[in-house]
């Protein structure tokens, strides 16, 4: 139980029955559900094609490559040693997370043309809403490299380049991770755009990889700033 929960049952005689792990969901009789639409979506897809193999691994490689080269850098210093700098070094890590992204895109988008489109999504209303999803992303994402700048937005943390304080403003004030999410709406908008029913999968993956990368990069984060605020209580 939080302290939250405990805060509000405070200890006697009449405190409530704590509810089941599951939240009281385990009364739900699953049998009834009625799953015709996923298993519509899921014939539309082909998990064994080229393509969308390609696209999981540019989508899973993508955060496991930069989060493993910046806290080598973080350890090491050695893209730091390389390349005569900090800033130049960030500058290129940068570059490369780029072009894997771009690759990443360009590898989804090959997977949802390669596959069938779904009726069910080939709508006008649903075309509208990939649209929004996408000027939603797109702000996001613009709106987060802005508030952050070049080295902020690609992981200068790690390279020693640190901010003065913690970025609040918007996005930032919207959601915690912009560039994560906006990036996802993007990918989610062209989904339904496309009437893609592998679009919505890779979108999935794409967010499933960006929260286990967030729990990785922000605990770690957390630290470097810490790190710092303990040396200039020493100095």
């Amino acid at each position: 139980m939080s302290a939250a929960e405990r805060n509000h049952n405070p200890a006697g005689n009449n405190r409530p029955e704590p509810l089941d792990c599951c939240g009281g969901l385990n009364n739900v009789d699953y049998s009834k559900m009625d799953l015709t639409l996923m298993e519509e979506l899921l014939k539309h897809i082909n998990f064994h094609d080229s393509s969308f193999c390609v696209a999981v691994i540019a989508i899973i490689f993508n955060p496991f490559f930069w989060n493993v080269v910046a806290r080598w850098e973080h350890r090491t210093r050695g893209l730091s040693r390389l390349f005569g700098s900090p800033y130049l070094a960030c500058y290129a890590l940068g570059f490369v997370i780029v072009l894997l992204n771009v690759y990443r895109s360009h590898s989804m988008t090959v997977a949802m043309r390669a596959q069938a489109r779904w009726e069910v999504m080939d709508r006008t209303d649903v075309f509208y809403v990939g649209i929004a999803l996408m000027v939603l992303g797109t702000l996001l994402v613009v709106s987060s490299f802005l508030a952050l700048g070049f080295t902020g937005t690609f992981l200068g943390d790690y390279f020693g380049i640190l901010m003065d304080e913690k970025v609040t403003g918007f996005p930032f004030s919207v959601t915690e991770n912009p560039m994560y999410w906006g990036s996802a709406a993007n990918y989610l908008g062209l989904a339904l755009i496309g009437a893609s029913p592998v679009g919505l999968v890779l979108t999935a993956i794409v967010a499933v990889a960006y929260k286990v990368a967030i729990r990785f990069e922000g605990p770690f984060t957390e630290q470097i700033y810490q790190e710092r605020s303990q040396r200039r209580k020493h100095e």
